[in-house]
């Protein structure tokens, strides 16, 4: 069982070194830069369609 778990640490580790491609500083920084500016988006969006609908609401109940 430990001979399992030794040989899958090591081709874990080699793959991670050998055969896994990882971003340069500069690509990731790039990435990152998307993620914020689109979480933003997303949340203006969200804010703005919750607040249209509390709005939407407030004034259908005191027609009542």
């Amino acid at each position: 069982m430990f001979q399992n778990l030794k040989t899958y640490a090591r081709e874990s580790y080699y793959e991670l070194m050998q055969k896994v491609s990882w971003p340069t500083w500069s690509e990731l920084q790039g990435s990152v830069t998307v993620v914020c500016v689109a979480a933003i988006i997303v949340a203006a969006i969200i804010y703005l369609m919750d607040f249209a609908s509390s709005q939407v609401l407030t004034n259908f109940y005191k027609l009542f």
